[in-house]
């Protein structure tokens, strides 16, 4: 067997190009189900839920940077903080907060399935 036998290719930027694009698939799909999650946390005592208006807001983005992928999860109606804060009158609901922290292992759990372990 001589070395004109052989054939070497690099893959290399084939391989890290799938970890982005399956790392911008995973945060995306963390997104969603971290919003799904605030929606669900309005619900939790103490309930801050009369027309809806706030639930339907909460939303998610996501942005990919090489190497770097993040979800933000908010919303844009101007009496959310107090909902979250809580006023002298009414306690806070933190459905933001809540949202993220009680379900980190299965953010991380999804996250793993998607990126293949």
């Amino acid at each position: 067997m001589s070395v004109a036998d052989f054939n070497i290719e690099y893959h290399g930027k084939d391989f890290i190009d799938e970890i982005e694009r399956r790392a911008a698939v995973a945060i995306e799909a963390a997104g969603m189900k971290a919003e799904g999650y605030a929606k669900l946390e309005l619900e939790n005592p103490p309930r801050r839920i009369d027309t809806g208006r706030l639930r339907n807001s909460i939303t998610h983005t996501t942005e990919d940077k090489p190497g770097e992928h993040t979800a933000f999860i908010g919303t844009n109606v101007e009496y959310a903080p107090y909902v979250f804060y809580g006023t002298t009158r009414m306690a806070p609901n933190r459905f933001l907060k809540n949202a993220i922290e009680n379900n980190k292992a299965e953010y991380k759990s999804l996250i793993e399935r998607i990126l293949g372990n």
